[in-house]
């Protein structure tokens, strides 16, 4: 169970953790692209930083459809062995 769960937190926070400094070092290093305006007073600084919250979400909704999937049952079957003693 925690193979399956490695295999998965561990790339994610990754993906998640290089996500978010790209948009730190464009922040501090690239302020002209991140002011281009894109609609209306939106530029493309705000537009990522909105994405770092939408990226969030889809992160957790990803995580609970991966739990429910390959994690919950390795659960219950570890459960399962522990109540039967072992025996399989």
């Amino acid at each position: 169970m925690r193979k399956t769960l490695r295999g998965f937190i561990f790339p994610m926070t990754v993906a998640f953790f290089l996500w978010y400094a790209l948009y730190v070092l464009l922040s501090a290093y690239a302020r002209g692209f991140m002011s281009v305006k894109l609609i209306g007073n939106i530029n493309v600084a705000l537009l990522l930083g909105l994405l770092q919250f939408v990226t969030t979400f889809l992160i957790a909704w990803y995580y609970s459809r991966f739990a429910a999937n390959k994690v919950d049952p390795l659960a219950d079957k570890i459960q399962n062995e522990l109540k039967s003693g072992g025996s399989n």
